[in-house]
């Protein structure tokens, strides 16, 4: 099992509940997508596999790992982070931005100047060329269209060799034709390379479009666990009704990838 979430609660010091009795097993190899509302919990409960929420109760395994403090660095090397703004240095170049996927293999007085083996650049140039970034490595990031950006950061989490990704809101920032090409793309990743994708998403039609497997999320906790065909307006209706504990916005956090 890829991931595997066992009766986890997220409870924020202002008494908000994020997440709320939440269970959950995840195989691998398959492209899952997480819906619901702003607020239902989508985020924090991406976070929380990665480490990047520290969840109140409950545990979470992922590849057989715990998910605690002294397990990170192994945790986050084997489920890479794709986010929504993209999360790129925009004065570096495609290849060094790529690179930084890398930086949790090496040492971190070599990675802090840049210096990395021959096997990194050829596992970025491959990471590069799955995403169709090949012929623009060092072009800065931030001369990239908004399609472009995000197939970096994908290609970035690849270069971690990963047999994780989780995706937040991977394609809100995009036009619908960008859109279709980031979410084709992580579902080829996933079916082509055997990697486990979790992508929370708001459009309920490119999730029927490409997962194979939906979770419905209301106010922090699943209320529907099916296939896409499965997806019917009553059970729309149940994801999206709104709750009556007032929601907020899932807090965003910035990431450092030493």
């Amino acid at each position: 099992m890829a991931i595997k979430i066992n009766n986890i609660h997220k409870v924020y010091n202002n008494g908000f509940k994020a997440l709320t009795n939440l269970s959950l097993e995840i195989e691998r190899g398959k492209f899952t997508a997480i819906l619901g509302s702003s607020g239902a919990g989508k985020s924090t409960l991406l976070r929380a596999i990665n480490g990047l929420e520290t969840i109140t109760s409950g545990s979470i395994t992922v590849s057989g790992v715990t998910v605690c403090k002294k397990n990170l660095r192994t945790v986050r090397s084997d489920a890479a982070m794709v986010f929504q703004n993209y999360n790129l240095v925009n004065r570096l170049s495609v290849m060094a931005n790529v690179l930084t996927g890398r930086l949790s293999k090496r040492n971190p007085l070599l990675s802090l100047l840049h210096l990395f083996p021959k096997e990194d650049y050829a596992i970025a140039d491959d990471a590069l060329s799955c995403v169709g970034m090949e012929t623009s490595p060092w072009s800065r990031a931030d001369k990239l269209s908004g399609g472009q950006q995000q197939r970096v950061g994908i290609a970035r989490a690849l270069a971690q060799n990963p047999s994780i990704i989780l995706a937040d809101e991977p394609v809100a920032s995009l036009d619908p034709v960008s859109s279709t090409e980031v979410l084709t793309l992580l579902k080829n990743i996933a079916r082509d390379r055997n990697i486990t994708v979790v992508t929370s998403l708001h459009q309920v039609d490119f999730a029927k479009e490409y997962a194979d497997r939906i979770i419905g999320m209301n106010a922090g906790q699943i209320v529907f666990d099916g296939a896409p065909t499965e997806l019917t307006e009553n059970v729309l209706e149940r994801i999206y009704q709104k709750s009556p504990v007032k929601e907020i916005p899932d807090v965003q956090m910035e990431v450092s990838y030493a």
